[in-house]
C-alpha cells in the first residue's frame, strides 16, 4: 500500500533539505519527489493584480455573456490578417 505525506520545506546550505515525519517508522524505506513551487507570476494573478485591470476583464466576460459589443471575424479574414 502506498501512503503520501505531503511537506512544505526549504531548501537550506549546500541544496540540504530536511524531512521529518514521527509517523514514518525507522528504517522505512521511502521514495522522495521534490516539486518546485514557481516563482511565477500567475497570470490571471497578475491580470486582476489592479482594480483597473479587473474591472476591464469582468466587463469583458460579462459583455461575452450578454453576446454584446462582439467583434466577429471568419475564418479566411483570420488568415488573411494574421497568417505569417
Amino acid at each position: 500500500m502506498i501512503k503520501a505525506i505531503k511537506q512544505k520545506g526549504i531548501v537550506n546550505k549546500d541544496g540540504k533539505i530536511e524531512v521529518q515525519s514521527p509517523e514514518l517508522q525507522e528504517g522505512t524505506e521511502v521514495e522522495v519527489i521534490i516539486l518546485v513551487t514557481s516563482s511565477e507570476t500567475d497570470t490571471t494573478e497578475y491580470l486582476l493584480s489592479t482594480e483597473a485591470n479587473k474591472r476591464e476583464l469582468l466587463e469583458a466576460i460579462e459583455r461575452v455573456e450578454k453576446q454584446e459589443e462582439l467583434i466577429t471575424i471568419k475564418p479566411e479574414e483570420w488568415h488573411e490578417k494574421y497568417s505569417i
